[in-house]
């Protein structure tokens, strides 16, 4: 009994222990608690930073400040990403038809004008050559043959004029001696006569009658001296015209043998070579492109905003292909004309519902300064030009 007692007043004991501990540690929560409350009631009492206001402010003033420097600078300047540059391309087309002997280029090859570049079998064109001469030859024999006929008849037509006109009065003379005679054997007595007398005289006559007759007509043929003379001339000219005609194909045949030889018409690049050695060259189609050392920006513009821009205008351009390279030209010319307005079809703004839109004009800029020979400049590199407004 004494035992349970006790186990009893120790577990009495510690429950009481236990209350006591629950107790001092709510004691202890409530204080921390009162005391956080005090110091939160103390906090909500103090004025909030205007710090960052002051900051996003300041911020504010700056930024609006280098907008406005930014303007500022910037106000009389355009530019455009849409640009590339732009050159002279010279289309490499034969103008005779053979096959290639000799090629003495390649691709993108600096050439000179004057260079050969490509060379045609001439054989062919020697053998029309050859015979060109010896047809102009052929035509110079004849004008001189015909000059020499013309200065005979100048002087032969007229001369047999005068000698048939002579002739007609020699047979009017000898017909006028024989009708006397004739008269003188029919009117005395056919006693003091004979008969071989009358009829002699009667021949005479007869005879003499004719010979005037053909002396007459001798006359009228002689007398055609401007029309044999200005037939003369009209073969002559037609001799000259043949001449010129013949010297005409030789000139050709030149031309042609020339032909043979393709040489550069400008200093440039080789571009876009199709012609190899032993090909056969038909004449008009494409060998090749040579683009010449001239260079210049074409830049497309807003309509919006070429209202100020003038030829003369100075540019500073930057090329994409190169960082930090900077170039500086000038404003040449402003295309009269927006680039949907050349186009290949047109827009047709009469049919449909209208819907505006902003129009580029391509401007041409002439790079004047800053060039570098060890920068080569193809043609359609993106560039960004700024053209500064007056």
């Amino acid at each position: 009994m004494a035992s349970e007692d006790e186990g009893s007043q120790e577990s009495g004991g510690h429950e009481g222990n236990g209350q006591a501990e629950d107790g001092k540690s709510r004691d202890d929560k409530g204080k921390d608690g009162q005391k956080d409350g005090d110091e939160h009631g103390k906090d909500s009492g103090k004025p909030r930073s205007k710090k960052p206001l002051i900051i996003v402010a300041a911020v504010v003033v700056v930024l609006a400040i280098v907008g406005f420097f930014f303007w500022f600078a910037r106000r009389n300047e355009v530019s455009t990403d849409d640009a590339y540059t732009d050159g002279n391309v010279i289309t490499m087309v034969p103008k005779v038809s053979g096959y290639v002997v000799q090629l003495d280029i390649n691709d993108n090859v600096h050439v000179k004008k004057g260079d050969l570049l490509v060379r045609i079998d001439p054989r062919d064109y020697l053998t029309a050559q050859s015979q060109a001469e010896a047809s102009l030859a052929l035509a110079k024999a004849q004008l001189d043959s015909s000059q020499e006929a013309l200065r005979i008849a100048k002087v032969q037509y007229p001369a047999q004029l005068v000698s048939a006109e002579a002739q007609q009065q020699s047979a009017a003379a000898a017909l006028e001696q024989a009708q006397r005679q004739y008269s003188r054997q029919h009117e005395v007595d056919k006693r003091a006569t004979t008969q071989e007398n009358i009829d002699a005289s009667t021949s005479q006559q007869l005879s003499s009658a004719a010979n005037l007759k053909s002396a007459k007509a001798q006359v009228q043929v002689a007398s055609l001296v401007p029309e044999q003379i200005r037939q003369a001339a009209t073969t002559v000219a037609e001799r000259e015209a043949q001449v010129k005609q013949a010297e005409s194909q030789l000139a050709q045949a030149n031309l042609n043998l020339s032909y043979t030889q393709i040489r550069a018409p400008s200093d440039g690049f080789v571009t876009q070579r199709s012609a190899q050695l032993g090909d056969y060259l038909t004449a008009g189609a494409t060998m090749f492109l040579i683009v010449t050392p001239d260079v210049w920006v074409t830049a497309n513009f807003k309509e919006s905003q070429i209202g100020r821009m003038r030829p003369g205008d100075r540019v500073e351009i930057e090329i994409d292909a190169y960082a930090g390279y900077k170039l500086s030209g000038y404003v040449q010319s402003v295309q009269y004309g927006s680039g949907s307005r050349f186009s290949a079809f047109p827009a047709e703004n009469a049919t449909g519902n209208f819907v505006k839109i902003v129009q580029r004009i391509p401007v041409k800029i002439v790079i004047d300064r800053g060039l570098d020979p060890n920068r080569p400049l193809p043609l359609g590199l993106s560039v960004s030009p700024v053209v500064h407004l007056p």
